[in-house]
């Protein structure tokens, strides 16, 4: 079975695009990060991580129509790929597995 690497923002991300299916573009990925995780990215760093994602094959992109609210500007739409499914339920399972190896005890304790 192929292992898939995702760094810490390229998983926030990928994430994100599967939210916000089917109109995952670059300032929606970086307002919706905001608003659910209070992380606040700035566009390029954003534009970075979707390019690599879909570099990796994680990700497609299409062009979506020009609209006037755009000034007839069109918007690069990101979609997950198969692989980009695989990859986030590979990183949930591996995730899980490892909470869940977690002693009761451990997550008892209060935090002063």
């Amino acid at each position: 079975m192929k292992r898939y690497y995702l760094g810490e923002l390229e998983e926030l991300v990928l994430l994100t695009v599967g939210v916000l299916f089917p109109e995952a573009y670059g300032v929606s990925v970086m307002d919706e990060i905001d608003k659910q995780v209070g992380r606040s990215l700035n566009i390029s760093a954003v534009h970075s991580v979707l390019t690599r994602l879909e570099d990796k094959g994680f990700l497609k992109s299409k062009m979506s129509d020009p609209t006037e609210e755009r000034g007839g500007r069109r918007k690069r739409i990101f979609l997950l790929t198969a692989s980009g499914k695989r990859a986030l339920e590979e990183v949930n399972e591996i995730r899980n597995q490892l909470y869940n190896q977690i002693p009761k005890v451990a997550l008892q304790f209060k935090l002063a």
